[in-house]
């Protein structure tokens, strides 16, 4: 199978409630990036990509098609299988994997289409039919997120992740014992995430004035380096997400155990098939992962819940999607939803999931 025409879409998603606040910054819409490809038979597929603003990571809408229209021309003609595919973008462009993951994305559904498999097989089979999920707190009040965090429990999600960072510590010592007052024995999983917003000397702070409560210490510092120097000093385990920025970083802080685990995010590694790969190396080594992404529609999120879907139970730390903090979905029937902290993987081929092209308006490229 071989890519006849590349379409690619811009398109506005906007926050409920804004903001949703970050260590790294304030989200209030999100520009996300949609690709349409069609194969020499006329099958269809899509991918999604979208960068939380441009501070979180070193991505931004804008730069996403930017890649992609460099890309395009080249891609036209080329084979739709994974390896092959991956092999011409690498000989087109050199990094931009948050970009050529909605390229991967795509190309997994529309293979899934044209076989009449859902992409969970694709990636190995053994799928679940509901993925975990967990819901992730925006940086504010230590009471206001208490209030947040039981009414997560009471909605039965099984994780929950607060972010902190971005200000001072003591404002995030009191909302995470806050926190903990709220959902303490109650079996729910915490993550404290610092977004890369820590020194290394708070991270610590909070580590040890915190020993008592059980959570993962989710990036708390900015770079590798800075993990490295922590680790025998804190009380917590340490989960890396922005730092797994490539299957060679994410190896190397595996082998050197630097961390106990990874919040991983699809377009950030390069898409479903690097994501396979992380999979299985974090199955290798017995550590804990999310399979979810930063932001998007249903394409993303019907893409994590494929993967994670495949996740090992046990290091299964759930799909994060962005459907409760937006509005609307881009295939009304099939969107992706959250009941009782879980979601239900798709049932039809590909993703499961085909979006109302006419949502987006005119592509901004067609190739």
């Amino acid at each position: 199978m071989r890519i006849r025409k590349i379409r690619v879409y811009a398109h506005d998603l906007p926050v409920k409630n804004p903001p949703f606040v970050m260590a790294s910054g304030t989200v209030r819409s999100l520009d996300t990036t949609l690709v349409r490809i069609t194969a020499e038979d006329g099958t269809e597929g899509w991918g999604e990509t979208c960068p939380v603003g441009a501070t979180y990571a070193e991505a931004h809408g804008p730069g996403a098609r930017a890649a992609l229209i460099a890309m395009a021309p080249g891609l036209i003609g080329a084979e739709l299988w994974p390896v092959a595919l991956r092999r011409t973008m690498d000989g087109l462009l050199n990094g931009h994997d948050y970009a050529k993951a909605a390229i991967d994305i795509a190309a997994h559904d529309l293979i899934g289409k044209r076989l009449g498999v859902r992409v969970a097989e694709l990636l190995g089979g053994g799928a679940a039919g509901r993925v975990p999920s967990y819901y992730s707190i925006g940086v504010g009040d230590p009471d206001e997120t208490a209030r947040i965090a039981r009414e997560s429990l009471a909605q039965g999600y099984p994780r929950l992740q607060v972010k902190l960072g971005g200000r001072h510590v003591e404002t995030d010592l009191e909302a995470l014992r806050k926190v903990w007052e709220a959902i303490g024995g109650s079996g729910i999983r915490l993550a404290a995430d610092g977004n890369r917003g820590w020194t290394t000397r708070d991270a610590i702070r909070l580590s040890r004035e915190c020993a008592d409560i059980p959570f993962v210490l989710e990036q708390p510092c900015d770079s590798l380096e800075e993990l490295e120097r922590i680790r025998p000093m804190v009380s917590h385990p340490i989960y890396m997400d922005e730092s797994g920025t490539s299957l060679n970083t994410v190896i190397t802080a595996a082998g050197r155990g630097l961390v106990d685990g990874f919040g991983m995010k699809v377009t950030r590694i390069g898409g479903l098939a690097p994501m396979r790969a992380f999979r299985d190396i974090c199955a290798a080594r017995n550590l804990p992962h999310t399979s979810d992404d930063a932001w998007g529609g249903d394409v993303i999120a019907a893409a994590c819940v494929h993967v994670g879907a495949t996740v090992r139970p046990d290091l299964n730390e759930g799909a994060w999607i962005a459907a409760p903090y937006i509005d609307g979905h881009y295939d009304e029937t099939a969107g992706l939803r959250i009941e009782s902290g879980h979601i239900a993987l798709p049932s039809g081929p590909g993703l499961g999931v085909t979006p109302d092209a006419d949502i987006f308006g005119e592509p901004i490229a067609a190739f």
